[in-house]
């Protein structure tokens, strides 16, 4: 890689858990750099391809392959850290609020991924132990919503799997998963009312939301923020909320001022915190 590149600072996330036995990333392609870095990976998977592709068809195979890895090998990748993340100490709440806006949605996805594990973990002692530890719970938020909010359709294709999983093994509820389309005209209104139609059929016929290609239906427009707060508040009096939102600056300003005065006006505390791209 060129020295030139080798100090400035990129944002990539870290969309695995702490769990997980990998380590995943996701990087917005956008400028020079990270449009050069998705093109030398792309070139190795496409070398993987070719591969898998002369093997099965047993045509040169040791040809292909071998010249595919002598000239397209992964680079190395070394990570140096520990950094720090506004969302990082989300275990000390007992509610989370996660709001993601276009690619803000990434920093999220991991502790989504988080409490997924410990949902199949806490699932797992139960089937294994009964009653006798039923009631064991890891430490942690006992109920999480996540609100992704973009423009682009496309975009629900980079977490479909996590969403599936969600919905797949999330029998009591604990994250609540919210998918906002903005490109569309807000539901209600008579030029989305066709594809709202034909949403409803296709999710109730086949459980799959045609819009985000998941399990999680999609909604049109932007939240109403105001209501989303006060629900919250209601729903859970007496309790610490983490508020996490990552994106542009465009609702930084009206999410801290909700978190304080639904702070001041509830029981709910409300404790926002931030990461501007």
């Amino acid at each position: 890689m060129p020295r030139r590149f080798a100090f400035r600072m990129h944002p990539f996330s870290i969309t695995s858990a702490p769990g997980d036995d990998y380590l995943s990333v996701h990087i917005r392609t956008l400028g020079d750099w990270t449009s050069e870095l998705r093109n030398l990976f792309g070139k190795c998977f496409e070398a993987q391809v070719t591969s898998k592709k002369a093997t099965l068809s047993r045509l040169e195979t040791t040809v292909v392959a071998d010249s595919a890895t002598e000239d397209t090998r992964f680079p190395k990748v070394f990570i140096d850290g520990p950094y720090g993340a506004p969302a990082q100490n989300y275990k000390k709440y007992d509610i989370l609020l996660l709001i993601g806006l276009g690619i803000g949605a990434t920093p999220f996805i991991s502790i989504l991924k988080d409490l997924l594990n410990n949902i199949k973990s806490n699932d797992e002692v139960e089937s294994i132990h009964g009653s006798e530890i039923g009631s064991f719970k890891n430490s942690g938020p006992g109920r999480a919503y996540f609100y992704w909010v973009t423009r682009e359709q496309g975009s629900f294709d980079w977490f479909k799997g996590v969403m599936n999983e969600v919905a797949d093994n999330d029998h009591s509820d604990v994250i609540e998963m919210h998918n906002y389309l903005t490109s569309v005209y807000e539901e209600g209104d008579a030029r989305s009312a066709l594809i709202a139609m034909v949403q409803s059929l296709q999710h109730a016929k086949n459980g799959v939301d045609i819009v985000s290609g998941s399990k999680i239906r999609t909604h049109f427009a932007r939240p109403n923020w105001r209501k989303v707060f006060s629900d919250l508040a209601n729903a859970h009096k007496n309790s610490r909320i983490g508020v996490f939102y990552c994106g542009s600056p465009t609702l930084t300003k009206q999410l801290k001022d909700l978190s304080k005065e639904f702070s001041q006006t509830t029981t709910t505390r409300f404790h926002f915190h931030k990461e501007n791209f």
